[in-house]
Order: C-alpha cells, then structure tokens, then sequence
C-alpha cells in the first residue's frame, strides 16, 4: 500500500471516529438519566480486575458510560495523532495499529442496551449490535497481531489480501458465537456462550503478539522492538479493563494504560523506521 493511499485511510478513519464520538455524545443525553432504574441482579463481567474491584466496589451504570465514552474518544485522538506523525513515515506495521486504535469506536454499541430500555428494539437489533461489536474487538485484536507478524518479517505486499484474512478471521469467530440477547452483564456487554474458550484465544494471540515482536528485535537487531512489545502489553492491559469496567476503579486506570500503551508503541515504531 502506498503512502496516499495508506494516509487516505487514516483520513476515513478520522471521520468515522468523529461520527462515532459525536453519536456517543448525543445518546448520552437521552440514557444516562435511566441508568438508575436498569440496576439490577445481572452478572459482573469475567476480567481479573473487576473479579477484584467488584470485591470493594458495586457496579455503577455511570462508570460503566464513562469506559465506552472514553474508549470511543480515545480512537478518535489516536487516529488523528497517528495521521500526523506517521504521514512521511513508511511504517508497514501503523496501518494494522490504526485498525486497533480504530476498533475502539464500536464501543459505543454498547449503548444500545440503555437506548432498548428506552425503546424496546426487536432482538434482532440486539444480535446484529452484539454480533458487530464482537467483530471490531476480534479484529483490532489480530490487526495487532498482523502488525507483528510484519515486524518480524511478514511481506507487506499483498496488504489486501492481509486486510482480508484479518477479516474473515473475525467473521469465522464473530458468526459462530452463541449470543443471549435478553442477557446482558454490568459492564453493558451482552452474555456470549464459550467466553472462556474465547478469552484464551484472546490470551494466546496477545502472548504470540509480544513474542513476534521481541523475536523482531532480533531479526532486525534493533532494541526499540522490545519496548514496542512492551507497549502492547501495557496497552492490552487497559483494553481489558476498559472493556470489562463496570465501577469507579476502571475507567481512569484502563484508559490511562491504553493510552500509555499506545504511545509507547508508536513512539518506538516512529523512531525505528525514521531512521530506515
């Protein structure tokens, strides 16, 4: 892919995430004076760190608004930061980066559960919802994963037909998955059938991810690498807790992580092909 049209990308990237954001803020005027009466005995999500918080904190429908607002604000600020360092940069690996940053905006589907409290959608709105949202989260997930592949030696020629697995990759996962649509978990995420099957393969591509990454410091002998993998550790970290935060003690620490994570990464990855 050439530099236009890579950074044409990142341009229709900025836009939907504008809209995304902007759709968040006007939903947000009609649901968050409902959220005290959508309290109830519904499951807390699975993540290690609510396991621990949900100990000392209950869930809070407000914290839980706060995660998506900032998750989708978040991909809109990174994208545009993204256009503007890496504009001139050939960096192979910061269009599949931009896909994860970009997948953060589909977040605010969650609000959809406090919108079909207020209007009562049909199921199948419900499970289209569910099942689109499933998809942008598999997707940012093995983009990261493609991005270090690439480092690692990956031919980014044939970025279509990479952009292409990617997706078919996250349709095969996102079509086969049970999903209870009258069920729903504090953190506003619908309850799926296999999470735990899931949550490992999730795991397993994240741990691969870093491994590529580490293993790309020595093909191209360059330490920067490392601290690459090291950014998305910290940034996969505060994914999970964004996603899964259904109290006061997730949204600041998950986003902060993200947001660090993702500087770190980019950071290392403009310095390294700067100097190419």
């Amino acid at each position: 892919m050439t530099l236009s049209a890579r950074n044409a990308f990142f341009k229709i990237g900025i836009w939907f995430c504008a809209v995304c954001t902007f759709l968040t803020i006007a939903v947000s005027s009609m649901t968050v004076h409902i959220y005290p009466e959508m309290e109830g005995s519904t499951p807390r999500p699975a993540y290690i760190f609510q396991f621990l918080s949900g100990q000392l904190l209950g869930s809070n429908n407000y914290a839980v608004h706060a995660s998506i607002a900032a998750s989708v604000l978040f991909s809109l600020i990174a994208i545009i930061l993204i256009h503007f360092f890496f504009e001139r940069t050939s960096a192979p690996e910061i269009l599949y980066i931009s896909f994860f940053t970009i997948s953060f905006a589909f977040e605010a589907i969650r609000l959809i559960l406090p919108l079909h409290f207020i209007y009562n959608f049909p199921p199948a709105y419900l499970l289209f919802a569910a099942r689109l949202l499933l998809f942008a989260r598999f997707f940012g997930v093995f983009s990261l994963f493609t991005a270090s592949v690439c480092a690692s030696g990956l031919d980014v020629q044939k970025t279509r037909d990479v952009v292409f697995s990617i997706i078919i990759a996250a349709m095969i996962i996102t079509v086969g998955i049970p999903i209870d649509v009258q069920t729903w978990d504090t953190s506003l995420n619908m309850v799926v059938g296999y999470d735990a099957r899931f949550r490992v393969i999730e795991a397993f591509v994240f741990i691969t991810t870093m491994a590529s990454f580490f293993i790309a410091s020595n093909v191209r002998d360059s330490r920067e690498y490392n601290f690459v993998a090291v950014g998305v550790m910290v940034a996969m970290i505060g994914r999970n807790i964004l996603l899964g935060a259904d109290n006061w003690a997730g949204p600041v620490p998950g986003i902060m992580l993200l947001s660090f994570g993702t500087w770190l990464l980019c950071a290392k990855l403009h310095r390294i092909h700067l100097w190419l």
